[in-house]
């Protein structure tokens, strides 16, 4: 089964950066596209940024600019890289991988245990 490993989250002050990092290991036949998501505390789930094999980054209207999501295909990696952080970014960030296992098999979402972002001065 694929597991994905997050880390690179913890406290900055505001204005600063922070560059996550999911792995995902086991065996996987391809990779659809990668995603980073995160829930505030109080709110839904959100999609952050988004990267499907053959096209190009997406993001919500509220990181754009600021955040930059690129992969490491050899590796299955992808990352997250945040500046300008505002108290607002204070979430939980979870790593989104959508890919198959088997070449006979369907698309399916594997999740990271997530890793804490804290803004604050």
């Amino acid at each position: 089964q694929v597991q994905l490993v997050e880390s690179g989250g913890g406290l900055v002050q505001p204005g600063g950066s922070l560059r996550l990092s999911c792995a995902a290991s086991g065996t996987i036949f391809s990779i659809n596209a990668m995603r980073w998501y995160r829930r505030a505390p109080g709110k839904q789930r959100e999609l952050v940024a988004a990267i499907a094999t053959g096209g190009t980054p997406d993001y919500a209207d509220s990181v754009k600019g600021r955040f930059t999501i690129s992969r490491d295909n050899a590796k299955n990696t992808v990352y997250l890289q945040m500046n300008s952080l505002k108290p607002e970014d204070t979430a939980v960030y979870y790593c989104n991988v959508e890919g198959r296992v088997r070449l006979w098999s369907g698309a399916q979402d594997y999740w990271g245990q997530g890793t804490q972002v804290t803004v604050s001065s």
